[in-house]
C-alpha cells in the first residue's frame, strides 16, 4: 500500500474516532444540562411560587421544543451534513441554558415567607412576641382580598418563568439532531459488531453527565439564591428548610457553556465516511489488482457523487411513502408502545423522585439530588456498558438481545415493587398530620390548625414559618405554638412558654420552648431509607443492563434507508405522549397531596410547603406501575418480543 493512501487511511479512521469521541462528549453535556435542569425543579418551584403542576408544564417544554423539528430533522438531515446540524444544535441548546437563566437578573431579591420579623441588629433587644403580633394576619385569613390576589399575579417578576419555559423549549429544539443524525452516521460507518460496544460507550458516557448535573444541583441547592447581594446572617432558613432556594440560576451558565464547546468538533468533520474495515480490504485489493490510478479515479468519483447537491423537492417527494413503509413494520410499531409505556412512568420518576424522598424520609433536597447523582445514575452507567459487554461477549443476535431486554425488566419490576413497602413515619405536624395532643390527624382543614392552646392568639394559619418544640414536634408557626417570647437573633432565635408545646400532661418546669424549622425524622427513619437507597440502586442496574440490547433490537428491525426517519419518529412519538403529559399530569395529582401551601406576599397561593406523606406514596406506587426505570409493564414488552419473534422467524 501505497504512503499516500495509508494516509487517507487514518485520516478517515481519525475522523471516525474524532466523532466517536465528540458524540460521546456531546451526549455528556447535553445530559449535563437535562439532569441539572432536573434536579433544579424543586429550587424553581420554590423561587416562583408556583404549583407542581405548572412545574410539570416547564419541565415537559423541553419535549415540546423536540417536537417541532424531530420529523423534519430526522428525515431532511439525514441526507445533509450531519455533523454540521449536530454543532447547529448545541449551539441552540448552550443558547437556551442561558435564557433560562435570566430570570434571575430580572427579579429582585427572593424574600421569603414568614410570620414574624427576624432581626438580626445587634442593638435589636426588644423580645419578639408571637402569641400577640398576629391580629390583623387573623383577619385576613377571614376575609381574602381577591383584588390583592389579583394584582399579586401581575406584580414584576410573578411572571418571569416563562422565559424558563421558552429557554428549556429552546433547549429541546437544539437537542433533536443529536440522536438520531448521530447514531445513524456512527452506524453507517462502523463495523456491525462494533456498533453495540460503540453506542453502551456513549451511552456510559452520556450517562456521566446526568452524575455531574446533579451533583452540580446538590452543591448549588446549599447555596443561597442571592449569593452576593444579601447578607447571610440575615437569612434565617438553611437548606433543609421548605422555604429554602438555592442558586438555581448559577449552575445554567455552567451547562450552557460546556453544551457551547461540545459543539466545535463537529464543524469540522466530513458530511460521509467511508464503511469502517472497507479501508483494509481495499487497500489489499489495491496491491493485488487495481493500480493507484483506478484508485484516484474512484476516490474522485465517490467524492464528486457527495458534494452533488440535492433539491428540496427531491428530498421531500419520498417523505410520505417513507413514513408508509416504516409504521407497516409491526416489529417497529411495537417498540414504540413499549417505550411509550416506559418513558410515561420514567419521566414521572425522575421529575419528581427529590421530592418524594423529601416528603417520605425526610431528606433535605440538596442531599436526595446528591444521592441520586451518585449512586442511582452510576449504577444505571455500570448496567448500560454491561448489557453492551453481554452482547458482544457471547455475540448474541437479535433474539438473545430481546431475551436480556426482557430479563431485566422483569427484574427491576420485582425490586421496584418492594421499594413500595419501605417508608418513614410522617413527619409530625401539629394540626395538619397529628393532633396539638399528638395523636394521629384524621382529617385536614384550617380549622385543624386552631387549638384551645393558641386560641386566645388570633394567629394566621396561612403563614409557614415552622418550629420545632422539645417534644418532636413541628408547629407551623411560633404563633400557633402558642409561645409568648423570644429570645436570640437570627438563626438562634429561640421562643419560650409555647403553650401548645406540653401536650397533656403539663408539669411544672417543663420545658415549653421551641426553635427555628422543621423537627427531624425518627431515627428509624435513617435505616428505612439505606434500605430504599439499596434497592433502588439494585433495581436502576438491572433495568439498564436492558437498555443496550433493547436499543440493538430496534436497529437491527428497520431497513437501512429509514433508520434515521425510524429512530426520528420513535423520539417524536414517545416524547409527544410519554414524556410531555407525565410532569403535568402526576405534578397534578401530587398538588392534590398538600396540606400546607405557602402564601405569597400580596396573599396569593404560593409553592406547596407539606405533603401528605402517605397519598404521596401511594401516588409513586402509581408512577412505579406505569413504567418507572423502566419497569414498563412485562406484559407489553412480553406481547412485542413474542410478536417479534414470531416474525423473525418466519
Amino acid at each position: 500500500m501505497s504512503v499516500e493512501s495509508k494516509k487517507t487511511c487514518k485520516a478517515r479512521c481519525g475522523n471516525l474516532k474524532l466523532f466517536l469521541v465528540s458524540l460521546a462528549f456531546v451526549y455528556f453535556s447535553k445530559a449535563f444540562g437535562g439532569s441539572y435542569m432536573k434536579s433544579s425543579i424543586t429550587q424553581i418551584e420554590r423561587r416562583f411560587d408556583i404549583p407542581s403542576s405548572l412545574i410539570g408544564v416547564i419541565d415537559g417544554s423541553f419535549e415540546m421544543g423536540n417536537l417541532l423539528v424531530i420529523a423534519f430533522v430526522s428525515y431532511f438531515g439525514a441526507k445533509l451534513h450531519r455533523p454540521r446540524l449536530i454543532g447547529i444544535g448545541c449551539v441552540i441548546m448552550a443558547a437556551g441554558s442561558y435564557l433560562t437563566a435570566l430570570p434571575h437578573f430580572f427579579q429582585g431579591l427572593y424574600k421569603y415567607e414568614t410570620s414574624v420579623s427576624h432581626s438580626t441588629s445587634i442593638n435589636n433587644t426588644d423580645s419578639i412576641l408571637p402569641c400577640l403580633s398576629n391580629h390583623s394576619l387573623a383577619e385576613a385569613d377571614k376575609m381574602p382580598d381577591l383584588e390583592a390576589m389579583t394584582a399579586c399575579e401581575k406584580a414584576a417578576g410573578s411572571s418571569l418563568w416563562i422565559y424558563v419555559f421558552l429557554g428549556n423549549m429552546l433547549r429541546g429544539i437544539g437537542e433533536t439532531p443529536i440522536m438520531p443524525l448521530g447514531v445513524s452516521y456512527l452506524d453507517d460507518f462502523s463495523r456491525e459488531e462494533n456498533t453495540p460496544f460503540y453506542l453502551a460507550c456513549i451511552h456510559t458516557v452520556g450517562i456521566i453527565g446526568p452524575m455531574f448535573g446533579f451533583m452540580l444541583g446538590s452543591y448549588l441547592a446549599k447555596i443561597y439564591v442571592d449569593i452576593g447581594s444579601v447578607d447571610l446572617d440575615s437569612v434565617t432558613i438553611n437548606h433543609m428548610d421548605s422555604r429554602w432556594v438555592g442558586a438555581w440560576w448559577l449552575g445554567f451558565i455552567v451547562t450552557g457553556t460546556v453544551i457551547l464547546l461540545s459543539s466545535i468538533p463537529f464543524f469540522f468533520l466530513p458530511k460521509s465516511l467511508p464503511k469502517q474495515g472497507q479501508e483494509e480490504s481495499q487497500s489489499k485489493g489495491t496491491e493485488l489488482a487495481i493500480t493507484a490510478e483506478q484508485e484516484n479515479f474512484l476516490q474522485d468519483e465517490i467524492q464528486d457523487q457527495e458534494e452533488k447537491p440535492l433539491t428540496f423537492q427531491e428530498l421531500a417527494k419520498d417523505f410520505i411513502p417513507s413514513l408508509r413503509r416504516l409504521f407497516k413494520n409491526s416489529i417497529y410499531t411495537m417498540m414504540i408502545l413499549t417505550y411509550l409505556v416506559s418513558v410515561n412512568g420514567f419521566i414521572g420518576l425522575i421529575t419528581f423522585k427529590p421530592k418524594f424522598m423529601e416528603q417520605v424520609y425526610g431528606q433535605s433536597a440538596s442531599k436526595a439530588i446528591f444521592l441520586i447523582g451518585i449512586m442511582n445514575l452510576p449504577a444505571v452507567a455500570l448496567g448500560i456498558i454491561t448489557g453492551g459487554f453481554v452482547l458482544k461477549r457471547f455475540k448474541l443476535g437479535v433474539i438473545g438481545a430481546a431475551r436480556v431486554s426482557v430479563t431485566a425488566s422483569v427484574g427491576s419490576l420485582c425490586l421496584f415493587f418492594i421499594q413500595i413497602f419501605i417508608y418513614c413515619d410522617k413527619a409530625e405536624v401539629a394540626g395538619l398530620t397529628v393532633s396539638y395532643q399528638g395523636d394521629s390527624q384524621v382529617s385536614y382543614n384550617q380549622q385543624t390548625m386552631i387549638s384551645q392552646c393558641n386560641m386566645a392568639c388570633s394567629c394566621s394559619v396561612k403563614h409557614w414559618d415552622p418550629v420545632c418544640a422539645q417534644n418532636g414536634i413541628t408547629y407551623a408557626s411560633p404563633c400557633l405554638a402558642g409561645c409568648q417570647t423570644s429570645t436570640g437573633i437570627g438563626k438562634e432565635m429561640t421562643f419560650h412558654n409555647c403553650t401548645c408545646t406540653g401536650g397533656k400532661m403539663m408539669t411544672p418546669g417543663m420545658n415549653m420552648s421551641a426553635v427555628l424549622g422543621q423537627c427531624p425524622r425518627r431515627s428509624n427513619c435513617d435505616y428505612n431509607f439505606k434500605i430504599y437507597m439499596a434497592l433502588s440502586v439494585l433495581g436502576s442496574f438491572i433495568s439498564a443492563c436492558g437498555g443496550t440490547p433493547g436499543y440493538i433490537v430496534l436497529l437491527r428491525s428497520i431497513q437501512q434507508d429509514l433508520k434515521s426517519l425510524a429512530l426520528g419518529m420513535q423520539t417524536l412519538i414517545v416524547r409527544t405522549l410519554g414524556s410531555i403529559p407525565p410532569p403535568i399530569y402526576f405534578g397534578a395529582l401530587i398538588d392534590r397531596t398538600c396540606l400546607k401551601w405557602g402564601t405569597k406576599h400580596c396573599g396569593g397561593r404560593g409553592a406547596c410547603r407539606l405533603y401528605d406523606a402517605d397519598a404521596f406514596r401511594l401516588l409513586w406506587m402509581v408512577v412505579l406501575f406505569d413504567g418507572g426505570c423502566p419497569c414498563s409493564g412485562p406484559a407489553v414488552r412480553l406481547a412485542y418480543y413474542s410478536q417479534f419473534l414470531e416474525s423473525f422467524l418466519s
